[in-house]
């Protein structure tokens, strides 16, 4: 077992990601709140690859920043009015 000293990462990114949750809940607008939900996957995704020691959490945790990336900008680009249409 490794002392504190060695689950700082993961604490640090804990504590952002709870940050970001907490925002999310109290921000009453929607578009500000896309922001800290986008800081919510990457909180998620990161502290999978530190808290599970296998060489496939990293890739899962890969996969996952890669949809919540992917989602953000779907969400983003709705908002936004979408594709012009011509």
């Amino acid at each position: 077992m490794e002392g504190i000293e060695g689950q700082i990462p993961l604490i640090l990114t804990a504590g952002i990601g709870l940050y970001a949750a907490i925002r999310i809940v109290a921000e009453r607008r929607t578009l500000r709140k896309l922001p800290y939900l986008n800081v919510l996957s990457f909180a998620v995704a990161a502290s999978v690859a530190l808290l599970i020691p296998h060489p496939l959490a990293l890739a899962a945790a890969a996969a996952y920043f890669v949809g919540s990336t992917l989602e953000s900008n779907a969400i983003a680009s709705a908002y936004a009015g979408g594709p012009e249409r011509q």
